[in-house]
């Protein structure tokens, strides 16, 4: 199988690459990442020697570029995307042109070029917010209320990707998936950010009263989930997947990382709360097991555990980027 990965030097698709290329490492790979500041070919030094494995510098809302790279493609895992709420926030135009136009014009391609899989990584943000303290979950029947650019943009790629799949026949599949973090994660983030500025002896930032509420779900277990999507998955369907089996704050969070960094409270500092922050985000991730045999394999603490160490093995990769 030849697959076409975009985004893939970024922090889930380069996660996707080296999860791929040792799990079927017959499979030929060309990754299609236009290198923003958010992609990063040194996530992919352990695979760059590969003879299945091909980068090609690009953007996704360049028609002829994304022509060229189609040719001879089987499957397309599309992580491509603008995903950093607070730059939505600043500047929407860059996520409408890459989350929105770009999509559609991948998705004309794919559909001229005969691929066989289509597949589509999106987020749970798409559902907008739950409230605190609630049992509420987004399932596959929730309705779409996104709060930001970003999730309004990657709202307008979902749909574009099923009028694909009714009007055109397009074979393809949708993830939504919740909050990633693990190796390779931009320092942007909470969790690296948090992670490196206590490396780096800062404080750590914490938006509001620090009670939001996200999913989180390591990155490795997300890569699993779509080898199964692709492998097992039905054409035409969207599966949730999410690592949270009980609701956890950005602040308990950010304790656990002090607790497990040996650092105190006092490295905490709040700051003012960004616009349209959503409250409350969790999974109902039981189609996917139900139907898939998926479930997580890496409990939260214990993943977060090995992420504290991987930032402490790789200060010289997110240094640079900082």
């Amino acid at each position: 199988m030849k697959l076409l990965v975009t985004g893939g030097a970024g922090f889930i698709g380069s996660n996707f690459i080296n999860y791929w290329i040792e799990k079927h490492p017959n499979d030929k790979i060309v990754n299609f990442d236009k290198l923003t500041y958010a992609g990063n070919l040194a996530n992919l030094k352990h695979v760059e020697n590969s003879p299945n494995y091909r980068f090609v510098q690009g953007d996704i809302v360049d028609k002829k570029s994304v022509e060229e790279v189609m040719k001879g493609i089987d499957t397309v895992v599309h992580f491509a995307a603008e995903s950093h709420v607070d730059r939505s926030i600043a500047d929407a135009s860059p996520f409408v042109m890459t989350n929105v136009v770009g999509t559609q014009v991948l998705l004309e391609a794919a559909v001229k070029h005969g691929v066989k899989r289509f597949h589509h990584i999106s987020t749970d943000e798409v559902f907008g917010a739950l409230e605190l303290g609630s049992e509420k979950k987004f399932t596959i029947d929730s309705p779409y209320d996104p709060h930001s650019p970003y999730s309004a943009s990657k709202a307008g790629s979902d749909h574009l990707v099923r009028a694909y799949f009714d009007t055109y026949k397009l074979p393809i599949t949708i993830s939504n998936c919740s909050n990633n973090f693990g190796p390779y994660h931009h320092p942007e983030k909470l969790i690296p950010l948090a992670i490196t500025n206590l490396i780096e002896g800062k404080k750590v930032p914490v938006y509001g009263d620090g009670k939001y509420v996200r999913d989180w779900l390591y990155v490795e277990d997300h890569c699993r989930a779509i080898d199964m999507i692709l492998t097992n998955g039905k054409v035409g369907e969207t599966y949730l997947v999410g690592g949270q089996t009980e609701d956890i704050s950005n602040l308990e969070v950010i304790h656990k990382i002090l607790d497990l960094m040996n650092e105190s409270e006092d490295k905490i500092e709040y700051v003012t709360d960004r616009p349209g922050h959503d409250r409350r985000y969790a999974i109902d991730w039981s189609k996917t097991k139900q139907e898939l045999g998926w479930e997580p394999q890496h409990d939260f603490y214990s993943a977060l555990a090995k992420t504290i160490e991987w930032y402490k093995q790789n200060q010289d990769w997110w240094k640079l980027l900082k």
